[in-house]
C-alpha cells in the first residue's frame, strides 16, 4: 500500500514557507548573536508537495567555519515542521552577501547604519 501525500494548495505552501522562515529564526550565528533570517543569509526556501525542502543560504564570508555548525542548527530547526519530509541546505555563493542583506533589526542590533 502506497502512502498518498497530500497536494497543498499555492496558499498552504506559502504558509508552510513561512513556518520554516520561523523555525530558521531560531538558528543563530554565534559569532554575531543574531538569527540566520535576520542576517539576511537565507536566500530562498523552495518547498514541494512531497515536503522535500531545498534552504539556499549564504554565510557572511567563504570558508567560515561555520557553515557545518549553522547546516545542523538548520536542520534540527526545521524537523520539528510535520510537512517537511527532507532538508537539503545549500550554500550559495551569488549575489554575495553585505550588509545591506541584513534586516533592520540586526543593523540596530549590530550597531551599522
Amino acid at each position: 500500500m502506497t502512502e498518498t501525500k497530500p497536494e497543498w494548495s499555492p496558499e498552504e505552501i506559502e504558509s508552510i514557507k513561512e513556518q520554516i522562515l520561523t523555525a530558521l529564526e531560531t538558528v543563530i550565528d554565534p559569532e554575531l548573536g543574531i538569527d540566520i533570517v535576520n542576517l539576511g543569509l537565507i536566500y530562498e526556501v523552495e518547498f514541494d508537495k512531497t515536503g522535500d525542502t531545498v534552504i539556499k543560504m549564504t554565510l557572511t564570508t567563504m570558508g567560515c567555519p561555520l557553515a557545518d555548525v549553522l547546516t545542523e542548527q538548520i536542520h534540527e530547526a526545521v524537523k520539528e515542521i510535520p510537512e517537511v519530509s527532507n532538508v537539503e541546505v545549500k550554500l550559495v555563493w551569488y549575489p554575495a552577501w553585505t550588509t545591506d542583506k541584513m534586516s533592520r533589526y540586526a543593523r540596530i542590533a549590530l550597531g551599522i547604519r
